[in-house]
C-alpha cells in the first residue's frame, strides 16, 4: 500500500498537466482551423444575419401595413405657442411607440410628411402606428388646425428623381439653432417649392420621422461620447506637457541663462535642470461632453429624407438644392447635411448603389433607421412639428386660383398674378362660386377696366350680364372686344343719353304686361321704386303711395286687357298717371273698363276716398312724372306701349345688355331706381322656374354712388336675395364710406370677392379691416396704378387678400379686338334693343293717351260714357 502512493499522486499530476494541455492544444487547433477555414465562420454568420434580417423585415412590413394617416390644415389665424408645440412634440413621441410587442424598432416611429405637389402649397400629415390615432387626432392647437383621416397617396411615376437623406454634422452634441417662430420656420421650406409646377410633373416630399430613444443606445452612446471626451483631455494634457519641457529646456539652453550662471558667485538654490510639473488632465464634465444628450427627457432619434421627382430634366435637382439651402437654416453648431460622399462633381449617396435600395424602402414602408449621429432634443424641432401659422406667407398656386382658360364658362376672370419665380399667369375664380363682388379703389385705378375684362370673358364663354354705367364710358371701350359674329345677335345697348344729331332710342314700358309678368309684382316694383327715389314711407308720404299704388293698379289692368284683347299697342304708359287723377272722363271710362279686374277693396278706395282727397294732393304724385316727361329722351324711352326692353328675357336668353342712363341728376334717379327695381323683381321673377334650369346672369354695376344715390334699397337686396336666382351682381365704387349705410353692409357682408386698388388710407381703411390689416392701409395705399389686392372664394375657402394686377383690355384680350366691326356691332346692339329714332318715338308717345282712350271705349261696358278728351289732357 505504502508503495503504491508515490505512483498513484505522481499519476495524479499528470493527468491533471495533461488535461491542460491539452484544452490549451485544442483551443489553438481550433483557432487554428477557423483561421484556415475563416469562409465557413463567414458564411455561418452571414446566414444568420440574413435570416434574421429576412425575419425583421417581414415582421416590420406586416407592422407597416397597420399605419395610418392623418392630414393637418391649419386655419389662416393658427398662431401657435412655442407651449403648444411642445406638447404636440411629446405627443409624437409618445405615438411612435403605440405598435405591438413584437413589431421592430424600425417600425416604432411618426413620420412628418412635408409634401408639395401642387394640389396646396405645404401638405401637412402626421404617419404612424394605428394605435397612435386617438392620441393624434386631437391636438393641443385647438380649432384652428384641422385634423383629418388621410388616405394613401398613390404618385404617378415621374421621369426624373432625385433622392437625399440628411445626418446631422458639425458638433453633434450641440443642439440646432433656435429658429423663432416669427416668421415660420417653415418659410425657407414654402419658399423652396413655390415655384413648383404641377403641369411639368413638379413633385417635392420631405419625411421626418421620430423615434423614441432606446435606452441601452443612449448609454451606449453616452459611453463613447465620455470615453471620447476623457481622451481628448488626456491628449490636451500630454501636449501641453511637451511644450512646457520644450519651453524649459529652451531656457536652459539659452544664452542669457548661461551668462547668469557664469556671472553669479553661487550657484542659486536649484541650480541645475528645471524642475517641470506636468499639467493633470482636466476633469470632465458630463453637461459639457455630453450636450444636449446629457438629459433624457424629450430626446429622440430622427430621420430625415427627401424626395424630389420632375417630368423635365434639372428641375429635380434645382428643387433639392433648394430644399438643402433651406434646412440650412436650422444649422448651427450642428446642422443638416446630405448623408453621403463627393468624389470630385460626383456624388454618391441616397441615389446610388448601395444605399438607393434601403432608402426606398425605407420610404415606401415608413420604416426608421435613423444614423447614429441623428440625435435630437423636442424643442429643436419646433418649426417642424405644427402646420404652416398665420406667420408663414403661402403661394397661391394653380390647385388653390386655377388659371383663366379664355372661353371657359365655368371660370371668372380676376387678375395677373406674378408667382414668386417672376412667372406671370391669369387667375380666375369659379363662376359657381363667385356670387357678390364688389370693387373698391380711386378713379382710374382700373377697377372699371378690371370689371370689363371679367364681364368680356364672361360674355366670350357664352354667359349673360348687364352692364350699368351712368356715364357711358366702359361701352365704347368693350366695343371692339365684343365685336365678334358669334355675339353680334346677343348684345343689346340702351342709351340714353341723347348723343349725335339723330339719337336712336330704345324703349320700355315698366307698366307693360305683353311680357307676361305678374300684375301686382310690376305695381310693387314701380311703388317701390318711386319710394326709394324718393325717400317715401308710411310715415312721411303714406297719402302719396297710396295714391301712386292706386293708380297704377288701373293702368296695369288696363295693359293686362289690353294683351288679352290681343292690341298690346293700347297700353298704359306710366305717364298716364296724370290723366287717371286729373281727367275725370279718362277715370271713368278706365275703372268702368277694368272694373271686373279690380278687387272690391280698390273698387271702394275709388268710389269713397278718392273723390275726398283735393286737387293739391296729387301734385307731389305727378311732379316727378312731370319732369320725366319733360327730357325728350326719357319721354321716348318710357312713353311706348309695348316696350323692347325686357331684363327678364334677356336673363333667360344669355343677352350682352348695356344699360346707360343719361345721368345723375333727380330725373335720372327716378330712372335708375325704375331700373333696378325691374331687374330685383325679374331675377325674384325666376321662382317660376326650376333651380337646375335657371341660367346664370351676372349685373355689373358701375359708379354704385350714383345708383344706389336712386335706389338703395334696391340694391341692397339684390346683394341679399339674387343669389337664390342665379344672379350674380358686381359692383364698383370709389367710396364705400360714402355707400348707403344698407348697401355697405349687404356688400361687404356678402362678397366673394372683395377687391381694392391704392388710395387713401381712410378710404382703403373698411376694406382692409375686413382682411384684418393684413395687408394694412399703409401697404394698400402705396401700391401701384392697375395694382389690386383680392381676396377671393375658391373650393368654399378664402384665398388672399392676393395682390394681383389688373387686366388690361389691350393686353389680355389683344386677339379678340376687332376694331373695324365696331360699328355692325353698335349697329347690331340697337336693332337688338329695337332703337328707333328720337323723333318717332317722341310722336308715338305723344299719341299715345288717344289710342288707350279708344280702347277704353270700345271695351267699355254697355251704358258707360264714352269718353272725351280735351287738348290739356296730352302730354305736350
Amino acid at each position: 500500500m505504502d508503495s503504491a502512493a508515490p505512483y498513484l499522486t505522481h499519476r495524479s499530476d499528470d493527468t491533471a498537466a495533461g488535461q491542460v494541455v491539452v484544452l490549451v492544444t485544442g483551443v489553438v487547433d481550433s483557432v487554428d482551423w477557423i483561421y484556415d477555414h475563416w469562409y465557413l465562420l463567414a458564411l455561418v454568420i452571414a446566414v444568420c444575419w440574413g435570416v434574421g434580417e429576412w425575419v425583421v423585415r417581414r415582421l416590420a412590413a406586416k407592422a407597416s401595413a397597420e399605419r395610418m394617416a392623418l392630414e393637418l390644415v391649419s386655419t389662416r389665424h393658427f398662431d401657435p405657442s412655442l407651449e403648444e408645440i411642445f406638447r404636440r412634440g411629446v405627443q409624437l413621441a409618445r405615438a411612435s411607440t403605440a405598435m405591438p410587442w413584437w413589431a421592430p424598432r424600425r417600425t416604432k416611429a411618426v413620420q412628418i410628411r412635408l409634401r408639395a405637389d401642387g394640389s396646396a402649397p405645404l401638405r401637412y400629415r402626421i404617419e404612424g402606428p394605428a394605435g397612435g390615432e386617438r392620441l393624434l387626432a386631437i391636438t393641443p392647437f385647438g380649432p384652428d388646425v384641422t385634423v383629418q383621416r388621410a388616405g394613401p397617396i398613390v404618385d404617378k411615376p415621374r421621369a426624373h428623381t432625385v433622392r437625399a437623406e440628411f445626418i446631422l454634422r458639425g458638433k453633434l452634441i450641440s443642439p440646432l439653432r433656435e429658429v423663432p417662430l416669427t416668421p415660420d420656420p417653415l418659410q425657407p421650406l414654402v419658399d423652396a417649392v413655390s415655384d413648383l409646377r404641377a403641369e411639368l410633373g413638379d413633385l417635392a416630399e420631405i419625411r421626418l420621422d421620430i423615434q423614441r430613444a432606446p435606452k441601452w443606445a443612449l448609454r451606449a452612446r453616452r459611453l463613447q461620447l465620455m470615453g471620447a471626451a476623457r481622451r481628448s483631455e488626456r491628449r490636451e494634457a500630454q501636449r501641453a506637457a511637451r511644450w512646457l519641457r520644450q519651453d524649459a529646456s529652451g531656457i536652459e539652453d539659452s544664452l542669457g541663462w548661461q551668462l547668469q550662471q557664469m556671472l553669479t558667485d553661487k550657484p542659486a538654490s536649484g541650480a541645475g535642470r528645471r524642475l517641470v510639473m506636468p499639467p493633470v488632465p482636466r476633469r470632465v464634465e458630463p453637461a459639457e461632453a455630453l450636450g444636449k444628450l446629457a438629459e433624457d427627457d424629450h430626446l429622440v432619434r430622427v430621420q430625415l429624407l427627401v424626395m424630389c421627382a420632375s417630368d423635365t430634366e434639372g428641375r429635380a435637382q434645382a428643387r433639392l438644392a433648394q430644399v438643402q439651402a433651406a434646412l440650412d437654416v436650422f444649422g448651427g453648431r450642428s446642422r443638416w447635411a446630405m448623408r453621403g460622399w463627393r468624389l470630385g462633381p460626383w456624388r454618391i449617396g441616397a441615389d446610388h448603389w448601395p444605399t438607393r435600395k434601403g432608402f426606398e424602402r425605407r420610404w415606401e414602408l415608413g420604416h426608421c433607421q435613423p444614423p447614429r449621429a441623428n440625435w435630437v432634443r423636442l424643442e429643436e424641432l419646433t418649426g417642424l412639428l405644427k402646420p404652416p401659422t398665420v406667420h408663414c406667407r403661402l403661394p397661391v398656386l394653380a390647385g388653390d386660383l386655377p388659371t383663366f382658360t379664355f372661353g371657359d364658362p365655368h371660370l371668372l376672370l380676376q387678375g395677373i398674378y406674378r408667382g414668386p419665380d417672376g412667372r406671370e399667369r391669369l387667375v380666375a375664380t369659379y363662376a359657381e362660386e363667385t356670387l357678390f363682388e364688389v370693387g373698391v379703389g380711386k378713379a382710374g385705378g382700373g377697377k372699371t377696366e378690371r370689371a370689363l375684362a371679367q364681364a368680356i370673358g364672361w360674355a366670350h364663354a357664352g354667359g349673360g350680364l348687364v352692364f350699368v354705367d351712368p356715364h357711358r364710358d366702359s361701352w365704347p371701350r368693350a366695343l371692339p372686344f365684343l365685336a365678334h359674329d358669334h355675339l353680334m345677335q346677343r348684345v343689346a345697348l340702351v342709351d340714353l343719353n341723347g348723343l349725335g344729331a339723330h339719337p336712336r332710342v330704345s324703349s320700355w314700358n315698366p307698366l307693360g304686361m305683353h311680357h307676361g309678368q305678374v300684375a301686382h309684382e310690376v305695381v310693387e316694383a314701380i311703388a317701390d321704386a318711386y319710394a326709394s327715389a324718393l325717400a317715401w314711407d308710411d310715415a312721411t308720404a303714406p297719402r302719396a303711395l297710396t295714391i301712386l299704388t292706386a293708380a297704377l293698379t288701373v293702368l296695369v289692368a288696363i295693359n293686362e286687357a289690353a294683351c288679352q284683347a290681343g292690341q298690346p299697342e293700347d297700353q298704359a304708359t306710366i305717364f298716364h298717371v296724370r290723366a287717371l287723377l286729373t281727367d275725370p272722363g279718362f277715370r271713368k271710362a278706365a275703372l268702368a273698363a277694368v272694373a271686373d279686374r279690380l278687387d272690391e277693396e280698390t273698387r271702394a278706395w275709388w268710389q269713397s276716398v278718392f273723390p275726398t282727397l283735393p286737387p293739391d294732393a296729387f301734385a307731389v304724385v305727378l311732379n316727378p312724372i312731370a319732369r320725366l316727361a319733360a327730357n325728350p329722351v326719357t319721354r321716348a324711352f318710357l312713353g311706348q306701349p309695348a316696350g323692347a326692353y325686357n331684363i327678364r328675357a334677356a336673363m333667360d336668353s344669355r343677352m350682352i345688355v348695356w344699360v346707360c342712363p343719361g345721368g345723375n341728376g333727380p330725373t335720372d334717379r327716378l330712372l335708375t331706381a325704375l331700373l333696378a327695381r325691374d331687374l330685383l323683381r325679374a331675377a325674384r321673377s325666376r321662382r317660376d322656374t326650376p333651380e337646375e334650369e335657371r341660367v346664370p346672369f351676372r349685373p355689373y354695376f358701375d359708379e354704385l354712388i350714383t345708383l344706389t344715390g336712386a335706389a338703395p334699397e334696391t340694391i341692397a337686396a339684390m346683394f341679399e336675395d339674387l343669389r337664390k336666382y342665379k344672379c350674380h351682381v358686381h359692383g364698383m365704387t370709389q367710396l364705400l364710406s360714402r355707400l348707403p349705410t344698407p348697401v355697405r353692409l349687404s356688400l361687404v357682408q356678402n362678397a366673394s370677392t372683395l377687391a381694392t386698388t391704392a388710395g387713401s388710407k381712410s378710404a382703403i381703411a373698411p376694406i382692409t379691416a375686413e382682411w384684418g390689416d393684413d395687408p394694412g392701409p399703409d401697404r394698400v395705399a402705396t401700391m401701384e396704378r392697375f395694382e389690386h389686392y383680392v381676396s377671393m372664394n375658391v373650393h368654399g375657402r378664402r384665398v388672399g387678400p392676393v395682390r394681383l394686377r389688373g387686366p388690361h383690355l389691350d393686353d389680355v384680350f389683344a386677339a379678340q379686338a376687332r376694331p373695324q366691326q365696331a360699328g355692325a356691332l353698335e349697329r347690331a346692339a340697337q336693332a337688338n334693343a329695337q332703337a328707333l329714332p328720337l323723333g318717332a318715338l317722341t310722336d308715338r308717345a305723344a299719341k299715345q293717351l288717344g289710342r288707350v282712350a279708344a280702347f277704353l271705349a270700345a271695351h267699355a261696358p254697355a251704358g258707360a260714357t264714352a269718353v272725351r278728351l280735351s287738348k290739356e289732357n296730352e302730354w305736350k
